[in-house]
This record gives C-alpha cells, sequence and structure tokens, in this order.
C-alpha cells in the first residue's frame, strides 16, 4: 500500500516538471540570440522585487498571477521566471487563453550568465 502512495507522488511531481502540450523550452544561450527579435515578447514572471534585483533588458516584469490578456497573440511570448518553475505555470497558463506560440527559457535567471 505504501508503493502505491510513492508512485503517485512521483507520477504528480513527474506531471508538474514536464513541459505543457505545445509549449517550446529553450536554454538561456538560445535566448541570448533572439533578444533583439521584434516578433517575439518577452515576460518575466518573477515578482517585482526579483525583476528589480536583476533582470534582461527586453522583458517585461508581469508576475505569475497577473492577467496576460494584454499580449499580443500573433507574436512569440518568450517566459522566464527565476527557476522555470513559476514561468512553466505561466506558460500553461497562456497555452490554456489561446496563445499558439509559448516558449519557456529553461533553468531561468538561475542559469543565464
Amino acid at each position: 500500500m505504501e508503493w502505491i502512495f510513492i508512485v503517485i507522488v512521483v507520477v504528480f511531481f513527474v506531471w508538474k516538471i514536464m513541459p505543457s502540450k505545445g509549449v517550446k523550452t529553450i536554454s538561456t544561450a538560445e535566448l541570448k540570440t533572439m533578444l533583439n527579435d521584434p516578433n517575439k515578447v518577452f515576460v518575466d514572471v518573477r515578482t517585482p522585487g526579483e525583476f528589480k534585483g536583476r533582470n534582461i533588458r527586453p522583458f517585461k516584469n508581469i508576475p505569475l498571477g497577473s492577467k496576460f490578456d494584454n499580449l499580443p497573440k500573433d507574436k512569440e511570448i518568450v517566459v522566464i521566471c527565476q527557476s522555470g518553475m513559476r514561468s512553466s505555470n505561466a506558460c500553461k497558463q497562456l497555452k490554456k487563453l489561446g496563445y499558439e506560440h509559448v516558449t519557456n527559457v529553461r533553468g531561468g535567471m538561475s542559469a543565464w550568465n
């Protein structure tokens, strides 16, 4: 009986860290090559304090839990957070809102050099 609980917990955590269907995942190295692309909107979902402490120039701070409705649906939305977990959740929300081109930055600001 105990092993069933362990399996359920493991499956839950794997499910939470898996990227959403249709969400592209990129590294910070790949991000560096696209920062000047006018066809992309860059969104940082960390708190305003985290964003103020350290950020990447083209990113706009829209903390997780805010409304994403004002983002253009005709451009790719590139999302970053501190580690990649909040941005993954934000990407899932964006997909549910009908955004087709959504990209998560793997490792987030922790991986940014």
